[in-house]
């Protein structure tokens, strides 16, 4: 999972594991692909800030009460309570990340000083043209996507990776085309491989709803054979399928990403096309912007050593201090989760040796909730029909003045 809570602040990002972040009040979602939504489901209910096209998605695929939703247009600035009092506020802009439709990056600025977290992106130089980060912004920490930070990696262009494609399609022209996907992205690729070969791209009726949802061109359609390119999910890309594919019709397979990924038959081909940016690109990035810290979003791969000659430097560390309104609804946060309710605990019962079957009496079996058990007065009922148990019970008996046994021997 790729998500974070922010140190010394009662807000999160990509972060869903309430059982850690019962301190947070305000919860970010940059973008809808698993890794960074892991945790969510139908039931969640604390309020979500995310762009206005993930609004949209967040709702059709988790089911997530509307009134949880709170979409921010992209590009404008917006002013949030930090606190239950409205004495601290922070604010935060949302800019486009070039990842997927509705994935953003997230600029805040508060008592903490001004954090950028880039979620998942692919740097283009026109992300410092009309837009918050083309001020000479001074940036205290840089959580950075780390995805390709790795010199040893070479990743193309998204341009560049889509002629790949479309020179793989071409030296196949009596094939069909399956093409293998996550849920969401790279739409505009499939796109362009519509116009560019002038076919319906054939895809599942989900992810055709979803297409319809984000308004995308029309050049999708969920009837079997009615185009010669087909979308999948990823991981339905492998030898088994591809044998199946071809004893039907020649097909070839394309598997647009950087990842590394076995190849299992002689008509798989990977295309190293990434919607994360190449290394050159994050050197461009820190360069350009000079924060004074990086932190990598992805965990265990470190990326720091890369760019401290990027950094700049502070003449002392600045120490956060964390507002008393804003320290105290924490604290009350955390104090509130911890506190399990009155519901979460039962009455012990006492076990009883099993082995007798007998009818409940029809008196004296329900304590004040409704639970079923056997008060004292009852127990002499159990004498008279459970001879074979005077023992054990009278033992009990001496120990306790009330015993509380269960109405349901078996």
């Amino acid at each position: 999972m790729n998500g974070t809570l922010i140190p010394n602040t009662p807000f999160a990002v990509d972060f869903w594991q309430i059982r850690k972040c019962s301190h947070v009040r305000l919860f970010f979602l940059s973008h809808l692909h698993s890794d960074h939504t892991s945790g969510l489901s139908s039931t969640w209910n604390r309020s979500i800030y995310c762009s206005p096209i993930t609004a949209k998605l967040l709702q059709w695929k988790f089911q997530v009460e509307e009134t949880l939703i709170h979409p921010l247009e992209v590009g404008e600035s917006h002013l949030l309570y930090l606190d239950e009092v409205g004495k601290e506020t922070m604010t935060v802009t949302l800019i486009d990340s070039n990842h997927c439709p509705g994935s953003v990056m997230f600029l805040f600025d508060g008592y903490f000083g001004t954090i950028l977290y880039t979620a998942d992106f692919r740097y283009t130089p026109t992300m410092f043209c009309n837009s918050p980060l083309s001020t000479e912004k001074r940036i205290d920490v840089l959580y950075l996507d780390n995805t390709n930070c790795d010199p040893e990696s070479v990743v193309p262009s998204r341009q560049e990776a889509t002629e790949q494609i479309k020179e793989i399609i071409n030296s196949h022209p009596e094939h069909n085309v399956v093409i293998g996907l996550y849920n969401l992205g790279k739409e505009s690729l499939l796109i362009e491989l519509a116009l560019a070969f002038k076919t319906w791209v054939v895809v599942s009726p989900r992810r055709l709803q979803m297409f319809q949802l984000l308004r995308l061109s029309d050049v999708f359609t969920s009837e079997v054979g009615a185009g010669r390119i087909h979308v999948v999910d990823q991981n339905e890309i492998n030898r088994f399928n591809m044998i199946r594919w071809n004893q039907t019709c020649p097909t070839i397979a394309i598997v647009p990403t950087s990842r590394r990924m076995k190849v299992t038959h002689r008509d798989i081909h990977v295309v190293p096309y990434s919607d994360h940016s190449s290394f050159q690109e994050l050197q461009e990035f820190v360069a350009r912007l000079k924060p004074y810290s990086i932190m990598p979003i992805v965990k265990g791969k470190a990326c720091q050593a890369y760019f401290s000659q990027y950094l700049s430097s502070r003449d002392e560390l600045k120490s956060i201090q964390i507002p008393e309104t804003v320290e105290k609804c924490m604290k009350k946060n955390s104090k509130h989760h911890d506190a399990l309710p009155h519901q979460f605990f039962k009455p012990r019962t006492l076990d009883i040796p099993r082995g007798v079957v007998f009818e409940p009496p029809e008196k004296g079996l329900h304590d004040c909730n409704g639970a079923d058990y056997l008060c004292t007065e009852e127990l002499s009922w159990c004498y008279a029909s459970l001879k074979s148990f005077d023992a054990v019970v009278e033992q009990y008996f001496k120990k306790r003045n009330k015993l509380i046994v269960r109405n349901t021997l078996d």
